[in-house]
């Protein structure tokens, strides 16, 4: 199996590996809104709309074995002040999905939204980076429920809450609007290397 290793984009932001504030961990602390939601398999569905010239609803086996994957290594940062480094995700690059659909011209923001109502957006051209991913397996087994399982998005150049877990929808958007903790006080723009946590 190719993987495609990530962990250098660090270097893009001009900062160390792992940025400052943060420190290395080797497990995977669970953080939610609201704890873990339950969800049927069998009807779950990854909706995308708006301005898109395909508005498409995929099943988790469509997803998972109708549309071009990859495995990345990848570093995970969370806000609240870890780091979990070389880090496998598994799952559809976003620039494949938006392919996929067929983005507007004036399309500039995406919205995520998860089953248990969580939002978050960023725009656009973040999102369009290969190392944007909607995944579904981490280090080779299906992607644990607390961990966002079936599905999550991971977002390795910005904090991690700006990867939605268990996320059911990609709304591309033509104008900017902020998700639940943008709304609640946290960065809208999210960069670790300059700490931008909070507004």
């Amino acid at each position: 199996m190719t993987v495609r290793d990530v962990t250098d984009l660090h270097e893009e932001f001009d900062g160390e590996r792992v940025p400052p504030g943060q420190r290395e961990t080797s497990k995977f602390p669970v953080l939610s809104k609201s704890g873990t939601p339950d969800y049927d398999p069998e009807s779950f569905s990854l909706d995308v709309w708006g301005a898109v010239d395909d508005e498409r609803s995929f099943s988790l086996d469509e997803f998972e074995t109708e549309v071009e994957s990859e495995t990345q290594r990848q570093d995970f940062h969370c806000v609240t002040g870890w780091s979990k480094l070389d880090c496998e995700f598994t799952g559809v690059t976003f620039p494949t999905l938006a392919d996929l659909v067929g983005v507007h011209d004036d399309a500039v923001h995406v919205m995520f939204h998860a089953l248990d109502g969580y939002t978050t957006n960023l725009p656009l051209e973040e999102c369009m980076r290969e190392e944007v991913m909607l995944a579904w397996a981490f280090d080779g087994d299906a992607l644990p429920r607390e961990h966002g399982g079936p599905l999550r998005v991971v977002t390795p150049h910005r904090y991690a809450y700006k990867g939605a877990k268990w996320v059911d929808g990609v709304e591309f958007l033509t104008e900017p609007e902020r998700g639940y903790w943008e709304k609640r006080g946290y960065s809208n723009t999210a960069n670790p290397w300059d700490e931008e946590r909070y507004a």
